[in-house]
């Protein structure tokens, strides 16, 4: 079976030795590893304040939490992760539905502007796939209300707008390096933040609201603390495999990349749609069926000739957690649930594998 993703792991020379350091320092909480990884990821993306976290949904609540989205509305899309929108939830907030681009699978800007009300305290979309949705129309929207522009860049990283890297692009931007993403620290994430003010909040609040930087002369006794924060933190375990990894970023996505063109050039199924100034990670290569008959019958076929493929994600909306927030018909959710499909796309395939893939699906197209 060709799996659809496949965990990427530095070459042993490049990682072991200085993770057994780590590991034998007698210090493997979040210390000087955390700090030299965020140093690195600011001087890789050109961003002034990146945070490290232990996952992707930690990102985003840490992120919903800076954005003081308690008691109101966040606008987001139902058709990704279950953990982009859980912690709305659990920052005690509502999620309203927009509604998608049925071609891109990325959230609609029109629809966004149509959902914020005087109590949305939020917007928060999410790169499909890798691909970056319109960024100056969500930002557009958000500047004109006044209100916090969140990214989901799970699948995304290494992606860019324009020319330039999306982590500089929203007020907050979450990316995840859990397992199977482009590249893994076992479980963790980062949050790149915009705001020097909210930085400066959000480094106390990932550990428990306490300010590590103020001396108390005493390591073990907090001066204080203002505010309820959470253990989110990263450790120094993580941050080295995180430093180790992140020198073979660029090469993976390149990857990624490649295999995309390459199908691009020979499958003739239609797929996911790019944005002109989107140059995205292809995380997902997503397939467009005519319809969910066709979609099926395909699926059954790839695995049956030994192709793992997946629609990923379900659309949130259907989920009990979330029924109660639904509102109204979501006609390019629909469509979109309806035919999409990934087939695997990731850095580790073989020339035989792609044209294997490729003749699964050119079976079925």
């Amino acid at each position: 079976m060709i799996p659809l993703f496949k965990v990427h792991m530095p070459p042993a020379e490049h990682l072991m030795p200085e993770l057994r350091d780590v590991l034998y320092s007698g210090y493997i909480t979040q210390g000087k590893k955390v700090d030299e990884f965020e140093r690195r990821i600011g001087a890789k993306w050109g961003v002034s304040y990146p945070l490290t976290v232990n996952s992707g949904t930690s990102a985003l609540q840490l992120a919903l939490r800076l954005a003081n989205v308690r008691g109101g509305e966040v606008v987001t899309t139902p058709m990704t992760c279950s953990a982009t929108v859980l912690p709305v939830l659990a920052e005690g907030a509502r999620p309203v539905w927009a509604d998608i681009d049925p071609g891109t699978g990325n959230i609609d800007p029109e629809s966004v502007l149509d959902k914020v009300t005087g109590n949305t305290k939020a917007i928060l979309g999410v790169h499909w796939g890798g691909q970056p949705g319109n960024m100056p129309l969500l930002q557009s929207v958000a500047a004109h209300y006044g209100i916090p522009l969140i990214i989901d860049a799970a699948h995304a990283l290494g992606a860019e707008w324009d020319g330039k890297s999306i982590a500089a692009q929203a007020d907050f931007t979450c990316y995840s390096l859990q397992a199977i993403k482009h590249i893994t620290t076992g479980d963790g994430g980062i949050l790149v933040i915009k705001n020097a003010d909210d930085y400066a909040r959000g480094k106390r609040l990932r550990w428990f609201g306490i300010d590590r930087e103020a001396g108390s002369g005493d390591a073990r006794v907090e001066n204080d603390i203002p505010e309820y924060g959470y253990k989110f933190h990263m450790n120094d375990i993580a941050a080295t495999m995180g430093m180790a990894q992140l020198r073979y970023l660029d090469f993976v996505v390149m990857k990624h990349r490649k295999n995309a063109k390459f199908y691009d050039d020979n499958l003739r199924v239609r797929r996911q749609g790019v944005l002109d100034a989107a140059n995205g990670s292809w995380w997902l290569y997503t397939l467009l069926w005519l319809n969910g008959s066709d979609r099926t019958q395909f699926m059954d076929y790839a695995r049956h000739h030994g192709v793992q493929v997946s629609r990923v994600h379900s659309r949130l909306d259907q989920l009990t957690c979330f029924k109660e927030f639904s509102d109204g018909p979501l006609p390019g959710v629909e469509e979109f649930f309806d035919r999409e499909c990934a087939i695997p796309v990731h850095w580790a395939l073989t020339s035989g594998e792609r044209e294997r893939i490729v003749s699964v699906v050119n079976d079925c197209a």
